[in-house]
């Protein structure tokens, strides 16, 4: 997954260093959609939620977001010795 992130923006041009690790910020995007819980309910060990909702929605915006989730799932199908793409959708 890290090969899918774009790199910090570091450097002369590029902003500042990234106070909070990454895994830190991703694994409090999954704790969001795992719980359900609202991005200011955030448990305190995680980065503050400002931080958090910031990255998801500039990683949203930019399309990581979609390239991560067609990555995973080409992953899981493959590894069940299925098609990449899906042949069908469901909509309930």
């Amino acid at each position: 997954m890290e090969l899918l992130l774009p790199p910090p923006r570091t450097g002369p041009k590029g902003g500042r260093r990234e106070k909070h690790p990454r895994r830190r910020i991703v694994d409090a995007i999954f704790h969001v959609v795992r719980t359900g819980c609202a991005w200011r309910q955030l448990p305190h060990d995680f980065p503050p939620w400002r931080t958090v909702y910031w990255c998801f929605v500039r990683r949203h915006d930019e399309g990581t977001v979609t390239r991560v989730h067609d990555a995973l799932r080409a992953q899981v199908r493959r590894a069940e010795g299925r098609s990449e793409e899906p042949s069908a959708g469901l909509i309930d």
